[in-house]
């Protein structure tokens, strides 16, 4: 991992950067959205808010990266950020919902950007190295589970308005990441395959390789999502646990959804990407399990650890497979159609979790999900028992 190409590591650290800013709106979303919200039913608003924003952004992100390039839509939109950043400033100031609202959902382009490091990472290295490049890259928001929260905690009484300082604080990230997105190398068409003739998008999507990368990056998305997304709301409003333990269950399983990216490469080696993903199923059913017999302080802990590492496994796994389904000059309609779907989806996750944990209840929130696991497990089996990747 450590011989990959200084490109890997220079987005290995923007992305960490890029990331706070997710792992800070998760965090804090539905704090502010309670004190704000007309209802506590629209208290995850922003976080779903800034979900859908990602999934709209997402053709028009790619659309840019391929007229202008990846490093000047990096850096534009680092500049971007920091105008919103401003502008959820004003949101609290005035105290309006409906503007923090605004801004979460104008976050979302940052977030589409943010998910387009791991396709410039794996454009920098040879096939074969993938899913080496993949996790080095998701390595970052190691720092980001970290950074995010601490942000957010430690800028809440600079001013006389909760939280401005750590909105403040976070422009320092942009500015830091937009110093050095300037070392990125712009990776180049290689011109033979830039010749070749595109196949229709209705033939690549029927590929078993793509049913498969597509599914499991979106189901493993969709329900972290939506149990992270509910979890705060069912911790710090519910079930009255401390907005310090609940940052420690945020943190722990952000951390674990990329301290495994370390390991990575030799789970590959050993299972291979498909039965990597049928595990991350497998952990995924463990911490509902988990989640679901009981609300103590362990219970969520354990299952949001459990909920980070199977993520992992399943969207490295997707990721790391997708790039088998397109050739060099078909990448950014395919990586456009795949990252559109998987976020639209997860932005249906957030939207609907904090209706359901304070109409329904945590337990409802965890066994609504079991269809879309059993799902998902039929589509790998089905896979590992026709392929050889």
């Amino acid at each position: 991992m450590f011989s990959l190409p200084r490109n890997v590591w220079i987005l290995t650290a923007s992305l960490s950067l890029f990331m706070s800013l997710s792992v800070f709106v998760i965090f804090l979303g539905g704090i502010i959205g309670k004190s704000l919200a007309p209802s506590p039913a629209l208290s995850t608003l922003p976080v779903a808010m800034i979900v859908v924003g990602t999934a709209i952004s997402i053709i028009p992100v790619i659309h840019m990266m391929a007229k202008f390039g990846r490093k000047v839509t990096f850096l534009s939109v680092c500049i971007y950020t920091i105008a919103i950043i401003a502008l959820a400033i004003i949101s609290l100031k005035i105290e309006s919902f409906y503007l923090f609202c605004l801004s979460a959902f104008l976050f979302g382009a940052t977030t589409a950007t943010m998910n387009q490091f791991r396709f410039a990472a794996v454009e920098s290295v040879d096939k074969g190295l993938s899913a080496t490049a993949t996790s080095a890259v998701l390595f970052g928001g190691l720092i980001s589970a970290f950074l995010g929260p601490e942000i957010a905690t430690t800028g809440k009484d600079l001013f006389a308005t909760e939280f401005v300082g750590s909105f403040l604080l976070l422009s320092i990230c942009f500015i830091v990441a937009f110093t050095i997105l300037q070392f990125y190398q712009q990776t180049e068409f290689k011109q033979s395959k830039h010749d070749d003739p595109t196949r229709a998008l209705s033939k690549i999507v029927k590929q078993k390789v793509f049913i498969v990368a597509i599914s499991s990056s979106a189901v493993g998305y969709v329900i972290m999502s939506y149990i992270m997304t509910a979890t705060p709301m069912s911790m710090h409003i519910i079930d009255g646990f401390s907005l310090e333990q609940t940052k420690m269950v945020i943190q722990s399983h952000v951390i674990a959804m990329f301290l495994p990216s370390l390991f990575t490469p030799i789970i590959v080696r050993f299972l291979g990407v498909s039965k990597m993903m049928l595990t991350g199923v497998i952990i995924y059913f463990i911490c509902i399990v988990i989640a679901y017999s009981g609300h103590a302080l362990n219970n969520y802990w354990v299952s949001l650890i459990l909920l980070g590492l199977g993520w992992n496994l399943l969207f490295i796994g997707g990721t790391s497979l997708l790039p088998h389904s397109y050739s060099e000059n078909e990448k950014f309609k395919v990586q456009s159609v795949n990252d559109f779907l998987i976020f639209t989806l997860q932005a249906i996750a957030s939207l609907s979790a904090g209706w359901f944990v304070f109409n329904f209840g945590w337990e409802v929130v965890l066994l609504s999900i079991v269809p879309l696991l059993v799902i998902q497990l039929i589509v790998l089996l089905y896979w590992i028992n026709t392929k050889h990747i």
